[in-house]
């Protein structure tokens, strides 16, 4: 009995590991090909004129593969998303982690779920369709398609993920740490924002993480409502993120163009994995502290 019993664990242990090396192997994977594919076009351009030059021109007779448009609309559409939707997002979570009545909780729950499970070219085509002309005549703008609207549809998109996980987070602290804080004289809501929150923080923080990471992983929404041009980024101009660079060129290029869009890519992941390892060591930092 015992034998057995040692076996069965030894086997899930081994598959475990097994899952733990698959995922860890597909990372290494695509980091390979990335960086394989896209280190030719930065070593013939150089590397100076890909990140730091202004203009991009694929297909012109004299090609030019600057991409710092697409790196600075990239950073300030994942930044005001940010700013938008997480002060939204967490005071949403905290409402109905500890305000909201059970009924309405079930409901709006339903709902968040609901919203992240909505395709991203539905997002797009909303976006299109009544987002773009509201910026249009609101802002009295040639055209509507612009970094304010990509920001709007990322800050909506990013919702879902940080409400969930932040009503996790809430939902897990101990109801003891609330009733000491009441039992000293503090009120609910200092409660809420002193003691909860804190203690709920490294949740919270994952919550930002994911969206961070769905708004600048973000391709055909934002295709659809910036208007996809090559500009240097303005609120009220047409612009091109680094993910729409690639999804919009990938299909035809050849040669060094396509080279040149796996070095997006490249850039792009380097992006994500310094996101991620910033926010992570000043996680780990704090909780030291």
């Amino acid at each position: 009995m015992k034998r057995g019993k040692h076996i069965v664990e030894t086997v899930v242990h081994a598959l475990f590991l097994l899952f733990g090396l698959v995922a860890v192997g597909c990372v290494l994977v695509i980091t390979v090909y990335l960086v394989i594919s896209g280190i030719p076009a930065i070593r013939q351009t150089g590397l100076v004129p890909v990140l730091f030059a202004k203009t991009w021109a694929s297909t012109a007779a004299q090609p030019q593969y600057g991409i710092l448009p697409f790196i600075l609309t990239s950073v300030y559409g994942t930044a005001g998303a940010i700013v938008l939707g997480v002060p939204v997002g967490f005071l949403t979570a905290v409402y109905l982690a500890k305000l909201a009545p059970k009924r309405v909780k079930d409901v709006m729950q339903t709902a968040v779920s609901l919203l992240a499970g909505i395709p991203s070219v539905v997002y797009g085509l909303v976006g299109m369709l009544v987002l773009v002309p509201g910026i249009r005549k609101l802002f009295h703008v040639p055209d509507g398609a612009s970094l304010l609207a990509a920001i709007i549809v990322l800050a909506i998109m990013i919702l879902p993920s940080i409400i969930k996980v932040s009503v996790n987070a809430l939902d897990a602290v101990p109801k003891e740490y609330e009733d000491a804080s009441l039992a000293l004289g503090a009120t609910p809501v200092e409660t809420w924002f002193r003691v909860s929150a804190p203690a709920a923080k490294s949740g919270i923080a994952a919550a930002v993480v994911l969206g961070v990471g769905r708004a600048i992983g973000e391709a055909m929404a934002v295709m659809m409502v910036s208007g996809n041009a090559p500009n240097m980024p303005s609120l009220f101009e047409s612009v091109r993120f680094l993910t729409t660079a690639v999804a919009s060129e990938m299909s035809y290029a050849s040669g060094l163009q396509r080279q040149a869009l796996f070095s997006i890519a490249l850039v792009l992941y380097v992006f994500i994995m310094l996101i991620n390892a910033a926010l992570n060591f000043f996680l780990k930092r704090r909780k030291e502290h």
